[in-house]
């Protein structure tokens, strides 16, 4: 299959691109300058500048069977735009509906949208959430995700291009930053953490077990029009987490059982409340319908996903 895939050379992408060539697609790479050396991969680069509501696709998607979009503005916690909204939407939604609307121009078949959970919710919920759960998203992130996602099942409704929705929970692995990342270096200081006392649960989904589902989503028929939820396997709590990072860091887990409530007034008190909902918050998503409908397996678990973070991390560190 000759697939497009924008965002190539990110977080997701520098792992989807070798395992889609593996699996024997032809990839082009929507690129927003030309290659240097660090960003040469298994693809034949199509410069296309940077994405919003006026990016010329043409040439991008010409003779594709499919696109795989990642590329997008992230979540960022500090934002300095003065419109944040307004910047989100100009990448995530506009630019996204852009891309689609010339991709079924052109004849693409398949179009494969990685979205977030965040186009579901910013925080926390005590139940799991399915595709179906009502949408309510209050970050500039999250609703620029759903009304790209709302966007594109208008265009595949209209032109008959086959849509499929990825929403991942937190990613992690080698090349992680944000949350991830801030976490690992707590951790690797090897200081008492005061998260012993967190019985959260948060679903998680390492890199290569998300491009594997990209992958996945990008072949098999069943996966046409379907919005799907991924994770690994089984939720974790903040302090099983920091057990498992300790671990594949050979690093001490010094966990200390504050009480929630306390921590949580300390929080408020210091500023940081946003910091502790999202450690002790609660947030699963039920990902049966991509294993039971489509076969999906992760083909790696939280532990040698762990590992793989480590070792990635530890380099980076010298």
């Amino acid at each position: 299959m000759h697939v497009l895939l924008t965002g190539a050379t990110g977080f997701v992408g520098r792992h989807t691109a070798p395992l889609l060539a593996a699996r024997g697609h032809r990839l082009r790479a929507a690129l927003r300058t030309a290659p240097g050396t660090t960003s040469k991969g298994p693809w034949e680069p199509a410069i296309v500048g940077d994405i919003g509501p006026d990016t010329d696709w043409s040439a991008a998607v010409a003779g594709m069977d499919a696109v795989i979009h990642m590329a997008a503005r992230v979540h960022v916690m500090r934002d300095t735009a003065a419109d944040p909204l307004a910047e989100f939407r100009r990448v995530n939604t506009h630019g996204t509906v852009r891309l689609a609307e010339q991709a079924a121009a052109a004849g693409v078949k398949r179009f494969v949208f990685l979205s977030s959970i965040k186009a579901m919710v910013d925080e926390s919920r005590p139940a799991p959430l399915d595709a179906a759960a009502p949408s309510d998203p209050h970050s500039p992130y999250g609703i620029s995700k759903l009304e790209a996602e709302r966007a594109l099942a208008a265009i595949s409704a209209r032109t008959g291009m086959e849509l499929v929705v990825i929403r991942p929970p937190l990613v992690y692995g080698p090349g992680a930053a944000g949350n991830m990342r801030a976490l690992l270096k707590l951790v690797a200081t090897g200081l008492p953490l005061p998260l012993g006392g967190i019985h959260n649960r948060r679903s998680l989904i390492y890199v290569g077990n998300l491009a594997d589902a990209v992958a996945t989503v990008l072949e098999h028929p069943k996966a046409a029009g379907r919005t799907f939820l991924v994770q690994d396997g089984d939720p974790v709590s903040t302090a099983d987490l920091v057990r498992a990072i300790a671990a594949a860091l050979r690093r001490p887990a010094r966990l200390i059982p504050v009480p929630h409530g306390l921590m949580a007034l300390g929080a408020a008190l210091t500023g940081t409340r946003a910091v502790f909902d999202r450690l002790a918050g609660t947030l699963t998503v039920d990902d049966a319908p991509i294993r039971d409908e489509l076969g999906w397996r992760p083909p790696h678990d939280l532990a040698s996903g762990l590992r793989a973070t480590a070792e990635w991390f530890k380099a980076s560190r010298g």
